[in-house]
């Protein structure tokens, strides 16, 4: 069954607001701290692989969530220049029991699992591995899992309005195809956009009136405007929008992005993507703990 933590106020999830880092870690209040002596060779090993992990919230929520719940576990951040050094990782930390994978590996870690969960496949990306582990610490195999549509649909769901039909999603990497799948099964019909054409898509200088007349909501999956280049957004006709449009940015460092400024500016209602990161968070703990 599932199991949110219990410090997490009722109505938190169902909020339409955009909430920040401070407030999360002001919410996530813990009702006591555990102390209690650690056997490092039962300790286990969760962490993330990208490149870069500048912008990484997920070691330090799972690391209070350790030491608040009493889990003799560390989360740790592995940072790779390339997709190829996975298995040195895995050397170096054979207590590792699972992972999360963002920018740019999403895709590219397919490979090296024994096998994908069909949403997963679905989507075409993984973020989420399981370690399955057998007799010994060389015998494992890898699953991977898709948390980001789960906790984007179930973060934008409250903020959707029968005016929205259409979505522009801007980029097309590993997040925007799972972001395309939870609007699909929202009723919303996405729409990529992307600076190359490619099929099935459109490129930012496409972006005619009625497209976007037609196209209410618009999610931001490009890194444009993560920190410290807060100066960027994507080039799009704010102009255009209204107070019908919703702008949902998947970056949640800045708070308030360049991207969601200019939307509101227009009317438009924002949100950015920390609630999302959260509930992905919650998504990754189950993976892990509770489907072996």
């Amino acid at each position: 069954m599932r199991q949110p933590w219990k410090n997490i106020p009722v109505g938190f999830m169902e909020s339409e607001k955009s909430v920040t880092l401070r407030e999360i870690e002001a919410t996530v209040i813990f009702n006591s701290i555990t102390t209690f002596a650690m056997k490092p060779q039962d300790e286990k090993i969760y962490g993330l692989i990208g490149f870069p992990l500048t912008h990484s919230f997920s070691k330090v929520f799972f690391n209070q969530k350790f030491q608040a719940e009493g889990i003799n576990a560390r989360y740790i951040n592995f940072e790779l220049p390339d997709i190829g050094d996975l298995m040195e990782v895995f050397s170096e930390y054979p207590a590792i029991d699972g992972l999360n994978v963002t920018i740019p590996y999403k895709q590219q870690i397919m490979p090296y699992l024994s096998d994908i969960d069909p949403v997963a496949q679905r989507i075409g990306a993984v973020n989420v591995v399981q370690v399955i582990r057998g007799k010994s610490s060389n015998d494992f195999k890898l699953v991977g899992f898709n948390s980001d549509m789960a906790g984007f649909v179930n973060s934008i769901r409250p903020m959707l309005k029968p005016c929205h039909k259409g979505a522009l999603v801007l980029g097309s990497g590993g997040a925007s195809r799972a972001v395309c799948c939870g609007l699909e099964d929202l009723g919303v019909t996405p729409l990529v956009v992307s600076r190359t054409k490619r099929d099935g898509m459109i490129t930012y200088d496409e972006i005619t009136p009625d497209i976007m007349d037609s196209h209410k909501v618009i999610v931001n999956t490009t890194p444009l405007g993560m920190y410290p280049h807060v100066d960027e957004c994507p080039q799009i006709p704010y102009e255009l929008m209204n107070g019908d449009f919703l702008a949902y940015d998947l970056l949640y460092n800045p708070d308030v992005t360049l991207f969601m400024k200019r939307s509101a500016e227009q009317g438009a209602e924002t949100k950015n993507g920390l609630e999302m990161l959260l509930l992905q968070a919650f998504e990754s703990w189950e993976i892990w703990t509770a489907r072996k």
